[in-house]
């Protein structure tokens, strides 16, 4: 811990949980929308040929998404001003959302895609950079924790808006951009974060020495190899169960996808607390990380649906909590706190990178081998980030 933060300096518990609404607003942004708004959309265009179209819209946007990411956390750092840039992403990421209504070809869409992306990103780059100007390194753990609650209230607003007869699929476009500002409106209105001296600005006492460069790309890396066996099914989940099961509909899919992210819930929060206790930061991450292995590679032997759940819970539950704990330690490790969104920028390509990843594997793999081919090379992934992280130093 740099010198000139006060020992025992905690962050109040109003920001912790209102920021942890704010960034489960991000997930409500994209989740229901990338895993079932955006798949059902290109099929009824596409018809037979919505497992390509699917994989060059996600290849686009996901470009997009990555270079947005960083020049939107560079310009947060250069202004010095966070809110301002998540404001303007929230009012414009949402109209665009609700424009997708509009579009009449594959063609439109990815084009729109890729401007939510950049919109999107205006306001997730700073929201990220904000907890790492507030949160100091003893409440990690509890700040990866309670960031579990966003996929789980993505998949919760998956499930909301897929309820048969709710809405029309173009009102779903406009309901999930309203739950968005329902849910990061708040922070910016009433979050008032205390200022702790040391954490927002660091320089004389933070520097690359003291963040190991081989712990930064170990970090980096173990992320991008989860990610890409979490990006697979994110992408394409809708499309394995339905192989496995015909009879699966997207209100089913979305309500297991919403159910796994919240049992992972309490066990984040727990992990997290944990770790802290201990200063044991990264042991729960290699724990999920191994068992995510095992998780893909039981998904990659399953011949009945009832396999294939097993193995996506045992998969779902590691991942969702490998992620959020990682999301919350890489602030722990960025090495220099005066460019933290544009670093942080840089770590966001372990979350979009894999969507530039993915398609090409998935479209190499899946109709020479299946998806049974596919779940075992995601499966090496895991496990090569487990070995990664099982050799980072014990607390930085």
């Amino acid at each position: 811990m740099p010198p000139d933060i006060e020992h025992g300096a905690l962050q109040s518990r109003r920001f912790l949980w209102l920021y942890a609404l704010a960034s489960a607003g991000g997930s409500v942004a994209y989740v229901p929308f990338l895993t079932i708004l955006l798949p059902m959309r290109v099929s009824a265009m596409a018809g037979s040929g919505d497992v390509a179209w699917l994989a060059y819209a996600t290849f686009f946007g996901a470009i997009a998404a990555s270079l947005s990411n960083i020049a939107f956390g560079w310009a947060s750092d250069w202004t010095g001003r966070r809110v301002p840039w998540i404001v303007a992403g929230l009012l414009s990421s949402c109209l665009l959302l609700g424009s997708f209504g509009r579009t009449a070809t594959v063609a439109e869409i990815i084009v729109l895609l890729v401007a939510w992306q950049i919109a999107l990103n205006m306001m997730l780059a700073p929201l990220a950079a904000w907890a790492g100007d507030h949160v100091p390194d003893t409440q990690k753990g509890r700040l990866g924790g309670l960031l579990a609650f966003a996929p789980a209230t993505g998949a919760a607003a998956g499930v909301l808006v897929t309820l048969p007869d709710l809405a029309s699929a173009d009102t779903r476009l406009w309901l999930v951009a309203a739950l968005v500002t329902l849910c990061v409106s708040p922070v910016l209105l009433v979050g008032c974060p205390r200022r702790i001296e040391g954490i927002a600005r660091q320089e004389e006492h933070e520097s690359l020495g003291s963040r190991p460069r081989k712990a930064v790309a170990r970090m980096w890396l173990a992320r991008l190899l989860v990610q890409i066996s979490e990006a697979a099914l994110f992408a394409f989940l809708f499309f394995w169960f339905r192989a496995i099961d015909p009879a699966m509909t997207d209100a089913e899919v979305a309500q297991i996808f919403g159910l796994i992210l919240l049992g992972a819930v309490p066990l984040a929060l727990t992990a997290g607390r944990w770790a802290d206790r201990h200063d044991r930061p990264f042991a729960p991450l290699v724990l999920c990380a191994a068992i995510a292995a095992l998780g893909l590679l039981i998904m990659a032997a399953a011949a009945s649906l009832q396999a294939a759940l097993a193995g996506y819970v045992l998969f779902g539950l590691a991942a969702s909590i490998f992620l959020s704990l990682h999301s919350a330690q890489t602030l722990r490790v960025l090495p220099r706190p005066q460019h933290r969104g544009r670093d942080l920028g840089l770590f966001n390509l372990t979350n979009t990178g894999p969507s530039l990843v993915m398609p090409w594997l998935t479209i190499a793999l899946v109709p020479a081998f299946g998806f049974t081919g596919l779940f075992m090379v995601l499966a090496a992934f895991a496990l090569a980030a487990t070995i990664l992280l099982l050799r980072m130093p014990r607390t930085l």
